[in-house]
């Protein structure tokens, strides 16, 4: 008999998960006890959790990677207070008859009608130890020819009968090759249920085993609801059904099918209905005790209880009593009671009457009033305005709401603060002295709202806000509050990319200089300067000096501070970052004096990116570090803390510290930032996953591509988006749409659009960019071009972008360059190699990229005749092999060009769709040119571009020249530095968990003869290949080692073709030996020495 379609039957119709989330541990435990059965060793496995944790389903799981098993599977039922006598046995003998006949019971059909009463007379024979004896034989018959898996669901509804037969067959009968697995639920078992003694002595029984599968975390919720939608659900949807289901996945299943979860829509019906049903078995005295907790909220204390319900002592008790007994309510430490599931307290909250809500509400706000330490400290505002409001009293609930709204703001609560302000508003209009009651007008309510969903992050809701203040505002008569709100408007504009937000903020500079001089306007002018600057540097400068000017006359600190920070943004590249940091250092520690962490978290933003620039990227990841923690403080963790963070993981991909990088975008993901705060995090994380060839980086690189779709991106994040547009096009062979994108980014031939002039001899980077400075033009997105120095033509916006920001426009050019070389494009390389002598080049990093362009364009276009990549490497004929941008600007595996020729060899990147490099083999049948004068000069330019990196020090785009400097190498027929090359290349692949840089690194070893030099590390072999590896060193044939892990042989076949091809042998017996040097083997293999590998 076969493991049946689903052991306990769906409740529902709704849509059910398709994946299995989050029980590695769970099957792991019932492998391993299956495993200890296949060695004749009985074994049971005792499976708790509470209704609909997914027991059902994790067997399932089990029975679905349990090859050779068999499985048969009983349910208990629920008849009164004991089931109905050997029901689940009696289940599995039922279709054992029917699928195989009476044969199977062996002519014992008299004794197992005890169980099947259609089978005919009972047997006379007296004491049912006859049948458990018979019983136990019918198992160990069905054992014989394959391990046996009996499946026992809802143990908690078990009768005497059927525990007793369960015992026997653990404790005496013990017979081999079956697994006995009984599931139960815990919430169930209340303090006087015989099956909680049951457990308690199996649990001593030799071979009994307890698995308790628990609740989901965060991330399984998350999974669960991807899988039910069809696409990643949003970060708040998930907050709101992991915070109501609590991980149990069929309730997340329940919520995700009503609607839209973030919506807080009403429970299900059928959902309902099933929570309410233990509350209606409840004694009638109870009930009503449990009506009144559900309205005081998820946990209560006792003694706010006892206030509200009003109760005689005994009686109170002995109600909660028996609400804790049926498993509804858990007494804590604390000296108070929570539901047990918060579904279950939200069901019984919403089956109250209209009357008895508000009057209970009611109730509980007066008490809390009354003595605030009946709630926890700091939560009697917030809790006596949600029991006002529930209460339907408006006038205290409106004053309540702002009282709790102020107390939130102190604690950095801003989400809560935004909250109740928005209820505030809300019932403004129904309370006719609002203004009186608050001593407040209602364009104040506004601002004061406005500033708290800013800070919370709902900038969508804030531009609403802001629009209805500015309508209710006399700009002539409050020139600085209105100025304020300009500038609001100008941040969350360009935040959400609906424009550049310059022209808001102009109107706000106008108004702002016009207001009186005092802390406040200058504090407003620092924060329009900073603001402003994205845009437009040199204005956003002069603001910056009058905000210092202004609040050094007026002696006013943290606006100096403000100043300072903002000066430095806008000061980039006009004043170096190593003297910028001397300024940000100075305004942290001023910052930090003050108790201003606000100001800190900037300074820590600034300073971070400043080090980022240099070259620090270790005191760049320490200081974002540094001001997350302090983002934390102060609640600003989904505005200002988004790019903290940012800036904290793209130093960490510098470094080459990826995980680190990776979990700090999944911290990111789960505040959600909104607008582009969301997007640097999310195009980090696509160019993590595009360098390791995984799967996931697909979706990830769309949805941070979307952003380009919107009316105004910032050039710095605009700029990484098309360097990974690039990216993602070589990762997967397409270098005609690598072209494409490059074209449209950076220009050349018929595709571009625009040709940008080479520069002239002799010119120099910093004279060419301070000679347009000098024309007073900003080259900011905002405005409408900038002016060439030499010819006073309008260039256009995109060249403006890349000149006035190196930092971003390097990768994008280093991108283009190998587009340029897989498409054999030399309009594009053109373009590049012109606008590489515009884009200045200070730091490690810049001019790592120059050398590195300077190499991969010189060997591609040899007749393009190019004097200078940007004034920094000389560009001549040879080999070229393409270079790669630096993960932090949208980091992925590419292609790169055959040496000795410049034919195209594209798409190294992602498992599916790459061209195999050795297609682009030329001489002598290794794919690799002859040495000569072209081949080395090819060589020194790739060396010259190693040797960059390596100053620059980040490890990954170092692999990537390696990889070009070794096939350089190869052409010019110096073997050992290619082979020295390669083996480093491999070795920072490995580290770094990047497949295709370390599948490129193995097909070019093979293609220049160079098989011996890369040496695969373990972490090349998934974990059940090295499994296999294993047993394959140990000399097991296929069919052995299929039936040590639960595979089929043929299985183990193609696992075995994979790692020899993997580990670049030629058989098992190489493979072994592999095994052996990488240390892959157990002890007890490696001191017993190899055996001969039986063939494959």
């Amino acid at each position: 008999m076969s493991y049946p379609h689903g052991i306990l039957d769906a409740v529902t119709t709704r849509p059910r998960s398709t994946v299995f989330v989050g029980r590695d541990a769970e099957i792991a435990a019932l492998r391993e006890a299956l495993k200890r059965v296949r060695t004749d060793e009985p074994a049971m496995v005792l499976v708790g959790g509470e209704a609909g944790v997914g027991k059902t389903r994790l067997l399932e799981e089990f029975a679905r990677h349990a090859p050779g098993a068999r499985f048969l599977t009983g349910q208990c039922l629920e008849l009164g207070e004991e089931g109905l006598p050997y029901a689940p046995f009696a289940g599995i003998v039922r279709e054992l008859v029917r699928t195989e006949g009476v044969a199977v019971l062996d002519g014992h059909e008299a004794e197992f009608a005890r169980l099947l009463p259609e089978l005919g007379a009972v047997s006379p024979e007296p004491g049912r130890g006859v049948l458990f004896d018979r019983v136990s034989a019918l198992l160990a018959r069905l054992a014989v020819d394959q391990p046996l898996v009996v499946v026992l669901e809802d143990l908690h509804w078990a009768d005497r009968s059927t525990r007793d037969l369960i015992d026997f067959l653990v404790r005496a009968a013990r017979t081999a090759r079956v697994l006995l697995v009984c599931t139960y639920r815990t919430d169930e078992l209340h303090r006087g249920h015989p099956l909680r003694g049951f457990v308690a002595e199996l649990d001593r029984a030799r071979g009994v085993e307890r698995l308790d599968v628990g609740r989901l975390d965060r991330e399984g919720t998350a999974e669960i609801l991807a899988s039910v939608y069809g696409a990643e659900p949003g970060q708040r949807a998930i907050d709101k059904v992991h915070q109501r289901a609590q991980g149990n996945p069929f309730f997340v299943e329940e919520l995700a099918a009503s609607g839209d979860p973030a919506a807080c829509a009403d429970i299900p019906e059928s959902l309902r209905d099933l929570l309410l049903a233990r509350v209606d078995r409840l004694p009638e005295s109870a009930q009503p005790v449990l009506r009144i907790a559900a309205a005081g909220g998820n946990r209560i204390g006792h003694e706010l209880l006892a206030t509200v319900a009003g109760l005689p002592e005994a009686a109170l008790d002995a109600a909660l009593r028996t609400a804790v007994t049926a498993q509804l309510l858990v007494a804590d430490a604390d000296g108070g009671y929570e539901f047990r599931h918060a579904l279950v307290r939200e069901a019984v909250h919403d089956d109250l009457l209209p009357g008895e809500h508000a009057r209970l509400h009611a109730r509980y706000a007066a008490a809390i009033e009354a003595d605030p330490a009946l709630v926890a400290a700091g939560r009697a505002p917030a809790e006596v305005a949600h029991h006002w409001y529930a209460a339907h009293d408006t006038p205290r609930a409106l004053v309540t709401s702002h009282a709790a709204a102020v107390a939130a703001g102190e604690r950095y609560a801003h989400a809560e603060q935004a909250r109740l302000l928005e209820r505030v508003l809300e019932l403004w209009e129904q309370v006719p002295d609002a203004a009186d009651l608050l001593g407040l007008d209602h364009l104040t309510l506004l601002e004061e709202t406005l500033a708290a969903t800013y800070t919370a992050g709902d900038f969508k809701r804030a531009l609403s806000l802001n629009r209805a203040a500015l309508h209710a505002i006399d700009e002539s008569a409050e020139p600085l509050r209105a100025a304020r709100l300009h500038t609001r408007r100008g941040k969350l504009l360009a935040s959400l990319g609906k424009s550049d937000g310059v022209a808001q903020l102009h109107e706000a500079v106008a108004l702002a200089e016009a207001a009186p001089d005092d802390a406040a306007r200058a504090m407003l002018l620092a924060d329009i300067a900073y603001a402003i600057s994205r845009a437009d540097r040199e204005e956003g400068a002069r603001i910056a000096a009058l905000a210092r000017s202004a609040a050094e006359s007026l002696g006013h600190e943290g606006a100096a501070v403000h100043a300072t920070l903002t000066m430095q943004r806008a000061c980039n590249r006009i004043v170096s970052a190593e003297l910028g940091l001397a300024d940000l250092r100075q305004a942290e520690a001023r910052a930090k004096s003050l108790g201003d962490v606000e100001g800190l978290v900037h300074a820590r933003v600034s300073i971070s990116d400043a080090l980022f620039e240099v070259g620090d990227y270790a005191g760049s990841a320490a200081s974002a570090a540094l001001g997350t923690k302090d983002a934390g403080k102060v609640g600003v963790d989904r505005s200002t803390g988004a790019f903290v963070r940012s800036n904290h993981a793209e130093a960490l991909v510098a470094l080459g510290r990826w995980d680190e990088a990776d979990a700090i975008c999944a911290e990111s993901a789960r505040f959600d930032p909104p607008g582009h705060l969301g997007l640097h995090w999310l195009q980090l994380r696509a160019g993590l996953r595009l360098a390791r060839g995984e799967a996931s980086a697909t979706e990830l690189v769309g949805r941070s591509l979307a952003f380009l779709a919107r009316p105004y991106v910032s050039p710095q994040h605009r700029l990484p988006l098309l360097t990974l547009k690039i990216e993602a096009a070589l990762a997967i062979g397409d270098a005609a749409a690598a072209a494409e994108a490059a074209h449209a980014a950076v220009g050349g031939g018929a595709a571009g659009g625009f040709a940008v002039p080479a520069p002239r001899s002799g010119d120099s980077h910093l004279g060419r960019i301070g000679a347009r400075r000098a024309t007073g033009r900003s080259g900011g997105a905002g405005g409408d071009g900038d002016r060439d120095p030499d010819t006073g033509a309008e260039v256009p916006v995109g060249v403006a972008d890349l000149i006035a920001n190196p930092r971003y426009a390097w990768p994008l050019l280093a991108a283009s360059a190998r587009a340029a070389v897989a498409a054999g494009d030399a309009a594009l390389g053109a373009a590049v190699e012109a606008l590489a002598g515009r884009v200045e080049c200070q730091y490690p990093a810049e001019r790592a990229y120059a050398a590195q362009i300077a190499a991969c364009l010189g060997e591609a276009f040899p007749a393009g005749a190019f004097a200078a990549v940007g004034g920094h490497a000389a560009v001549g004929g040879g080999a070229a092999a393409g270079g790669h941008a630096a993960a932090g600007g949208g980091a992925a595996a590419g292609g790169h060009a055959a040496a000795g020729g410049g034919a195209a060899v594209a798409g190294l990147g992602a498992a599916d769709g790459r061209a195999d490099a050795e297609s682009a083999g030329t001489a002598g049948g290794s794919g690799v040119a002859g040495g000569g004068p072209a081949g080395r000069g090819a060589l020194e330019r790739w060396t010259a571009a190693v040797q960059a990196w390596r100053t620059d020090g980040q490890p990954y785009a170092l692999a990537r020249v390696l990889v070009s400097q070794a096939e350089a190498a190869a052409a010019a027929g110096d073997r050992a530095a290619a082979r020295e090359a390669l083996e480093e290349a491999g070795a920072i692949a490995a580290d770094l968990d990047a497949r295709p840089l370390r599948d490129e690194v193995a097909r070019l070893a093979r293609r220049v003869g160079l098989r011996g030099a890369v040496r695969a590390g373990p972490d090349i072999l998934t974990a059940r290949e090295r499994d296999v590896l294993r047993l394959v060193a140990a000399g097991h044939s296929n069919s052995r080692i299929g039936a040590e892990l639960y595979l089929s042989p043929k299985t183990v076949s193609v696992h075995v073709s994979r790692i020899i091809a993997k580990l670049e042998v030629t058989n098992r017996i190489e493979a072994a030996a592999v095994a052996h040097r990488l240390g892959l083997l157990g002890p007890d293999l490696i001191a017993g020495g190899q055996t001969t590998a039986s063939g494959h």
